[in-house]
């Protein structure tokens, strides 16, 4: 059996400022590209809080899942990317609200981030692993 590199499109997510994907399934694998606060209308940051940003790029995560017809229950694995660590509280308020429990494994570190203060890099597993198998 070998696997496939199915590209992920969702239309209610924006589509990233690069050349790369919105996700990858591979095989039971969805590996999501890094997801920020960006408009899904024009592709660019958003210009809210801290709070809004994050809930944005939760929503952005959601979006994509979607389009692979599969939930934020499915992450297993997130890296958390923030502008100060000092919100590490203001974001794990938001976060543990969103994402449900059993929670995903998850890094977070501090970096500079042009023009927006969280990104995530999250990867999700499909139960049915069905998308991008081929015989």
């Amino acid at each position: 059996m070998t696997f496939a590199k199915v590209p992920i499109a969702a239309t209610e997510a924006p589509t990233g400022r690069g050349p790369y994907p919105q996700a990858v399934q591979c095989g039971p694998f969805v590996f999501l590209s890094g997801q920020g606060p960006l408009s899904r209308v024009t592709n660019q940051p958003i210009a809210g809080s801290f709070a809004d940003q994050v809930t944005l790029t939760l929503d952005n995560v959601a979006a994509i899942l979607a389009a692979a017809r599969l939930g934020l229950e499915h992450v297993t694995k997130v890296t958390v990317y923030l502008s100060d660590l000092a919100r590490v509280d203001e974001f794990n308020a938001i976060y543990s609200a969103r994402m449900p429990k059993p929670w995903p494994a998850r890094t977070l570190v501090q970096c500079g981030l042009r023009g927006i203060d969280v990104e995530l890099d999250v990867i999700a597993v499909d139960p049915l692993g069905l998308r991008g198998v081929t015989p």
